[in-house]
């Protein structure tokens, strides 16, 4: 299924490469954007993940230099039954977090600076439980190939306003038909965004309470992710759009109502999910993570992890183990 779904996508997409490049400059214009899609789809199939990397600047680290953030990722990979992914930190004030790579085997996960200041280590524990669950279900994969497709389609708009005026073009439109790319292209990168249904992030954050045993630890991030998204900026984010949908919540300034045009669901409505979830597992129905110190840096003595829901959502209203 999740092979079938990439193949419709790469599909739709080099459909809609085909269109613009035929609203841009006719039959010529589209057999050129045939092969410029043929060729960015072998691409980012194989680079997609390493490309969304470079635009966020991470920084790949390891047990030596973030030993309690690595080894939590690979005490969550071995409970997820999944190969060691590479592990990324984004110099990031926003706290967020994404997962990216072809297949489970090429995988990484990034988490932003002000993640890592801001949250709890159980906290912690359910963002990146969450972002490994994408790796499971295989959809870092449509989600790295639509982050990389999308932003060349905004880039066709650019192309348009200064190569499609012309009146040797072909196109069979005119300037009719340039005013519509610029305004379509946008507005189609933006729906191919969506195209990833947003119940990937309900099924991501149920399997990532399974694999960190809490639902409640990935539900108090939530609400401190959504509530620093809001007032804290993501300059690479917003200079990268396409790539807002890989994000646990979306970084961008606005857009974060339950709407149409989100590519993320409403905050409370899966908080409550996992509340619910959490209730059907009981309070301390979770396998506690192992003991130890904060993730990252220097610690705040916390040494056990708690037990109960309640007593994370009590707890994680400490700063973090950078704070």
């Amino acid at each position: 299924m999740n092979f079938f779904r990439t193949a419709l996508l790469l599909a739709a997409m080099t459909a809609l490469f085909m269109g613009i490049g035929f609203m841009i400059g006719g039959q010529s214009g589209m057999l050129i954007a045939f092969f410029v899609a043929a060729a960015m789809n072998v691409f980012s199939y194989w680079n997609s993940g390493k490309m969304v990397l470079s635009m966020h600047n991470a920084r790949e680290v390891d047990a030596q230099t973030a030993p309690e953030f690595y080894n939590l990722v690979a005490e969550l990979a071995a409970r997820a039954d999944l190969p060691m992914p590479r592990v990324f930190i984004l110099d990031e004030d926003q706290p967020n977090a994404f997962a990216t790579g072809r297949n489970p085997q090429n995988a990484a996960v990034a988490a932003t600076r002000g993640l890592l200041q801001m949250m709890s280590r159980e906290e912690i524990a359910g963002v990146m439980a969450h972002e490994l669950a994408h790796v499971k279900h295989r959809d870092t994969l449509i989600m790295t190939v639509t982050a990389t497709l999308a932003g060349a389609i905004s880039m066709l708009a650019n192309f348009a306003f200064f190569f499609g005026g012309s009146r040797d073009n072909n196109n069979p439109l005119g300037f009719v038909g340039v005013l519509l790319t610029m305004i379509v292209a946008p507005l189609a990168a933006m729906l191919v965004q969506m195209a990833i249904s947003r119940t990937r992030e309900y099924s991501a954050d149920r399997m990532g309470a399974e694999i960190c045993g809490q639902p409640l630890w990935l539900a108090s991030a939530l609400e401190k992710l959504e509530a620093g998204a809001r007032r804290i900026p993501n300059p690479q984010a917003e200079r990268n759009p396409a790539t807002a949908h890989m994000f646990i919540v979306n970084p961008l300034s606005g857009q974060r109502m339950d709407n149409l045009f989100s590519t993320h669901p409403n905050t409370a409505n899966r908080v409550a999910a996992l509340e619910e979830f959490a209730s059907e597992m009981g309070q301390g129905a979770g396998a506690a993570l192992g003991r130890g110190g904060p993730v990252v840096g220097r610690g705040t003595g916390r040494g056990s992890v708690p037990r109960t829901g309640s007593a994370v959502r009590q707890g994680s209203r400490r700063r973090g183990p950078w704070g």
